[in-house]
């Protein structure tokens, strides 16, 4: 990515154009694909700053209604997207840190509009959120987010969950562009976790009902619970409902602290009363080195408590880092290798990357230094016994 440009009348260069020169991507290697990649991306960063930049000169000119006009009749972009991209561009104009690491490429701009929401939701040390930007993916960084935020917040996130509530919103609409019924809603971070756990119980019991030769898509499997849960308000739920909540203890104070929910977000300790109240709560609150967590071979298939804590450690599929609700354990060494059911050798997956594992060639792999386990793809493609690519290998 190439700046051109002039020095601005503080010092910092005023960036009038970016410029990316074009490559034949074919003749790059592994590395030098992923390095043209980052190259893009830093580019993208930077006309985000510049899109922001503009589009709150027009606001300060003339009001937040004529900008999101110019967004949406200038970009050809909904209505929905030019708001948002106004109120982050309002938001970035007092976050001074965070907008020239967005200019100078150096923070992904989903990464921006999180800071930049963040910050008009209450006080935040912009700073350190934006030097973890730089260095964090962004589900990583979504979490930094959510727990900052609790941590700064004067009543331990209750305002902040209570906003959430009041910006709750669904609708319900045929789409113009082929006539097909719409669902859209969105939820405070409990609710939806409840939401999201009985929808998930749903799919894997629908999972367990289908026919392996003609398995529907994860989305049609999503559509087809929430079908069911609606339409059938009156047949049984299915096991595996319970809400994971999470809390560590502080043994100075004799209190619980750093609520959250399995996927790292964080939540009000006295909500954990509120969820208690009128739902199945798996408490969660634990001592790993007791916990029975070694199965070895007496059974190939996780226990409840091993689930619990592969939710709390892996937050998610490791892969994509799609919600625990959709995952399921995967034994690094496999089960037919003589690998044990022990929380030491299981991750946790979502069908999609289990699929990745077992057909192409992804291997888990263990970074020491924080921890956390990560797909890595294969260094080639998989090729069948004819050489050709894209086989399917059997699965372990």
């Amino acid at each position: 990515m190439k700046h051109v440009g002039q020095t601005g009348s503080q010092g910092r260069a005023a960036v009038t154009a970016v410029r990316v020169d074009p490559v034949e991507v074919s003749g790059l290697c592994d590395e030098g694909l992923r390095a043209r990649l980052g190259e893009i991306g830093r580019a993208e960063s930077a006309l985000t700053a510049m899109k922001a930049a503009a589009l709150g000169e027009i606001v300060r000119r003339k009001g937040a209604s004529a900008a999101e006009h110019a967004a949406k009749d200038t970009l050809s972009i909904s209505g929905r997207a030019a708001r948002g991209d106004v109120k982050a561009a309002v938001a970035l104009g007092e976050l001074d840190m965070t907008r020239d690491a967005l200019a100078d490429g150096l923070v992904p701009a989903g990464h921006a509009r999180l800071i930049a929401r963040a910050a008009t939701e209450g006080p935040i040390d912009e700073g350190f959120l934006a030097q973890r930007a730089q260095r964090e993916g962004y589900d990583e960084f979504r979490r930094t987010v959510a727990r900052h935020q609790a941590d700064h917040s004067s009543d331990d996130g209750t305002s902040l969950l209570e906003q959430q509530r009041q910006a709750r919103s669904g609708r319900v609409f045929t789409s113009r562009d082929n006539d097909m019924v719409v669902l859209n809603a969105q939820f405070d971070s409990v609710t939806g976790a409840r939401l999201a756990t009985v929808i998930a119980a749903m799919e894997r019991h629908l999972y367990h009902h289908e026919d392996p030769t003609a398995r529907p898509s994860h989305p049609q499997r999503t559509a087809d619970a929430i079908a069911k849960l609606i339409l059938e308000p009156d047949a049984q739920r299915p096991a595996g409902t319970s809400l994971l909540v999470v809390a560590d203890y502080d043994m100075v104070n004799h209190q619980l602290t750093n609520a959250r929910l399995s996927d790292g977000t964080p939540i009000p300790i006295g909500e954990i009363a509120n969820v208690a109240a009128d739902a199945h709560v798996l408490p969660a609150i634990f001592n790993h080195a007791t916990g029975d967590l070694r199965m070895g071979r007496s059974r190939r298939t996780a226990t409840d408590l091993q689930r619990a804590a592969l939710a709390l450690r892996d937050q998610g599929c490791v892969g994509c880092g799609v919600s625990p609700d959709h995952c399921r354990s995967h034994h690094i060494i496999e089960w037919r290798d003589d690998g044990p059911t022990d929380y030491g050798n299981l991750v946790s997956v979502c069908n999609r990357c289990h699929d990745k594992i077992h057909h192409e060639g992804f291997a888990v792999k263990h970074n020491p230094n924080t921890g956390r386990y990560r797909l890595q793809p294969p260094t080639r493609p998989p090729h069948d016994t004819n050489g050709r690519t894209g086989s399917r290998a059997p699965p372990r």
